[in-house]
């Protein structure tokens, strides 16, 4: 076989490899300087390796109404609406024994870095802790901060930002 042709099936291989799953990284790279072994931005357990199940994804949303729930400026605190979407979701992952929920917590761009990864840690936190008080065991949940770095919606505008303040249930095995 042609070298050219068996570096190029090695490849095609790892890529595809790659995006068999969606794995959120152990820890988002900590800011120059910054030392903190527990800092915002990692998960809180020791499994990473997440698979997300779309169709069960598009089932909770379906049932539950909606996987996001959103939160004012510079804030962590669950809203009424919120909290009501919450424990929709409560209920669906009651229905759902075998499945796991990844709690994201989002923040938009304004503020540092390492501001908005704790404000997003925050976030998820809020979202987790009403899903264990509405039943939801605490080994099935976990929680990440992505801080500022997944926007969902783009614009330096009022608009943008309420869509990227959220935290978001991601269902995983």
């Amino acid at each position: 076989m042609n070298k050219t042709v068996l570096i190029g099936m090695t490849a095609l291989a790892l890529a595809v490899g790659a995006c068999a799953k969606k794995t959120p990284p152990a820890e988002i790279p900590p800011a120059a300087g910054d030392q903190s072994a527990n800092a915002p931005g990692t998960a809180t357990d020791d499994s990473v390796d997440l698979v997300e199940l779309p169709a069960m994804q598009a089932d909770l949303v379906a049932k539950a109404g909606s996987d996001t729930v959103y939160f004012g400026t510079d804030e962590s605190s669950l809203d009424d609406q919120a909290r009501a979407t919450l424990a929709a979701q409560a209920r669906w992952m009651q229905a759902n024994p075998s499945v796991r929920g990844s709690i994201e917590g989002h923040a938009d761009e304004r503020g540092t870095r390492e501001y908005n990864l704790a404000l997003g840690e925050r976030r998820a936190n809020a979202a987790k802790d009403f899903l264990i008080q509405q039943g939801v065991p605490a080994g099935r949940l976990t929680t990440i901060s992505w801080g500022k770095e997944r926007p969902v919606a783009l614009g330096s505008n009022e608009q943008a930002w309420a869509q990227n303040r959220r935290a978001v249930t991601v269902v995983v095995k």
